[in-house]
């Protein structure tokens, strides 16, 4: 996909990946994770947590939380991490794990939109190492972002490790959501669509004294929004974790937001209660209630397989009355069943680990 041809090995015993669970969640799925001998993200390894105390003094705290990858391969967490994303790649890690396959994914947290000059540098080492280097470009790393291509990259892997057939099924399934997506959100007029928001509760947007994040026209964020759910975004600058303070937010006022996990975790109890979002309480979604958080995903840069939950809690938040045959607490344990080939116990602790239990507690 560089413009490069690579001579993938036939014979695949060792592969380092650095990407944030996408590949390694494909790999589990056709049954081949214990080929994986490095990783080059952490957000596969960690365990994480969140907690925020109300105005009226109760405590809510969140544990257990996870990357998908994680909790279904929990020797990931044992493998050497040949980069962090936040430092460059350890060269002479890479070599001694001796793999026959390297696989990076841009737009994944070690080489996110906008680092193509680390990236190809990286690209040209790895091979003169003598290692055969496979890129994905997920979808931030296209001239527009949009999930339209995550299926070709379902495919191009489905080749590399001879799981076609699985591979195929599992794009079509994952195309499958999107399309019905927009098929019962198409044809409702401009004027008629609901003002959906993408809003980041951050502490580090209320240190530079704002009230949280926004995400512009251009991102893979608002086309979740506009494109996939067919709703109106209000917020229409550029860009994206624009900090904007609360009398921007307020002046928005959006009939729903959807709470993103960049910056972290926080669920609409917070934007509720918490006393630093006490002056958002006059927003509209605030006032009824119309708050939905996204499944929890760090590094959630260039979209995982679990794309299609975000689409479909975001659509149904939009719609509801469109998506009355849809019950998201069931719905999700089904689709993790589908892409992942789990049990009904695993698929429930799946729900868990990405801190999703709110939509079996709220019948969402």
């Amino acid at each position: 996909m560089r413009g490069v041809q690579v001579k993938v090995p036939k014979e695949i015993n060792r592969v380092v990946i650095i990407d944030d669970g996408f590949v390694e969640g494909l790999l589990y799925r056709f049954g081949k994770q214990d080929l994986v001998v490095g990783v080059g993200g952490d957000s596969v390894k960690k365990v994480f947590e969140y907690n925020f105390t109300t105005r009226d003094g109760e405590f809510y705290e969140y544990t257990n939380g996870m990357n998908t990858v994680r909790y279904l391969f929990p020797e990931a967490d044992d493998l050497p991490l040949v980069t962090d994303g936040k430092t460059g790649i350890n060269y002479e890690l890479l070599a001694s794990l001796e793999p026959d396959l390297v696989i990076v994914r841009a737009g994944a947290y070690a080489f996110r939109a906008g680092s193509e000059e680390a990236l190809d540098k990286a690209l040209g080492t790895i091979s003169s190492l003598g290692i055969p280097v496979f890129v994905l470009y997920g979808p931030t790393y296209q001239d527009n972002a949009s999930v339209d291509r995550i299926a070709d990259e379902i495919k191009l892997i489905g080749e590399i490790f001879d799981e076609q057939a699985s591979a195929n099924e599992l794009a079509d399934y994952l195309d499958g959501i999107i399309t019905d997506i927009k098929t019962r959100t198409a044809g409702v007029p401009d004027a008629e669509k609901p003002r959906v928001m993408e809003f980041g509760l951050s502490s580090t947007a209320r240190g530079e004294g704002g009230a949280g994040m926004a995400w512009g026209l251009d991102t893979i964020e608002t086309h979740f929004i506009e494109d996939i759910a067919n709703a109106k975004s209000p917020f229409t600058g550029t860009g994206a974790f624009v900090v904007i303070s609360a009398e921007q937010m307020l002046a928005l006022d959006p009939d729903v937001i959807i709470l993103s996990t960049a910056q972290g975790y926080h669920p609409a109890k917070e934007i509720y209660t918490a006393p630093y979002y006490q002056n958002l309480q006059e927003l509209t979604a605030v006032k009824n209630k119309q708050v939905f958080p996204l499944p929890w995903t760090p590094y959630n840069w260039a979209k995982r397989l679990e794309y299609p939950i975000e689409a479909m809690i975001i659509a149904k938040a939009a719609y509801p009355d469109k998506f009355t045959d849809i019950r998201v607490a069931d719905w999700v344990l089904n689709f993790y069943k589908k892409v992942y080939k789990v049990d009904d116990k695993t698929a429930k602790e799946l729900r868990s680990v990405q801190w999703l239990d709110w939509v079996e507690e709220e019948n969402f």
